[in-house]
């Protein structure tokens, strides 16, 4: 009976290798999209950051226009002033100068700005552009590294289902039907220990007679409350 029961823990840790084998290859496509959204949130910031400052220029050359004609304007009007022969129109033309300065003035301020958040943005730019080559580096060995990770996966499930069918082989038809059973209909775990008369998979105390019983090991027992294949966790031959 302890080979049977040998076999069966053999088989249920295969199993479990499995199910976090498989898990993990599951998550794999989510890991390599991640990787992808990674590379595209960076060269799409790249990408808004030179928008971005394409804009700003465009807005500045946009402003020096518009000072550009507010001194052709101002100038037209000073040139204007030796004409004019009534000081009613004089006063005019001083205040239609004098409006052209201060809005000249304010344009002025806005270019100042302007030129600021040029600067500024190209900095910022810069920065985040002297971390392109190492971003995309890391994201190739990365994206690398992961692609191994999913392929020895692969290949240790392979080498761990001939493993699973190696011991299924050698486990009596019966048993092994109930251990099937079993794992099926309890979340994948068919046989755990008991270890100081406590079944350490629904931590659960087992009768003072069953748990002798099972210590003697004659005959294939289990949990009178999980009802999963039991053996005594304590016995080294099955540690």
């Amino acid at each position: 009976m302890k080979e049977k029961i040998r076999l069966l823990i053999q088989l249920q840790l295969c199993d479990n290798r499995i199910r976090e084998n498989r898990k993990r290859e599951g998550q794999g496509p989510l890991r390599i999209q991640k990787l992808r959204d990674e590379l595209n949130a960076f060269q799409s910031r790249l990408q808004k950051d030179r928008e971005t400052l394409d804009d700003l220029k465009k807005e500045r050359r946009r402003v020096e226009l518009e000072i550009q004609d507010l001194e052709n304007k101002i100038e037209k009007s000073t040139i204007k002033l030796s004409n004019i022969k009534s000081n009613k129109e004089y006063g005019a033309a001083l205040k239609e100068i004098e409006d052209s300065k201060k809005a000249k003035f304010l344009v002025e301020d806005k270019v100042i700005k302007s030129m600021e958040e040029i600067e500024e943005m190209e900095r910022q730019a810069s920065e985040y552009k002297k971390q392109e080559p190492e971003f995309l580096a890391k994201s190739e060995r990365d994206k690398t590294a992961l692609e191994k990770e999913l392929q020895g996966l692969n290949k240790e499930l392979e080498s761990l289902n001939k493993e699973r069918e190696d011991i299924m082989a050698a486990i009596d038809q019966d048993i092994l039907k109930r251990y099937l059973f079993l794992k099926e209909r309890k979340g994948g775990q068919a046989i755990g220990s008991v270890i100081a008369g406590v079944c350490q998979t629904c931590h659960m105390g087992i009768p003072p007679q069953k748990f002798n019983e099972l210590i003697r090991c004659d005959s294939l027992m289990t949990c009178p409350h999980c009802s999963r294949i039991v053996y005594w966790g304590e016995d080294k031959r099955f540690s």
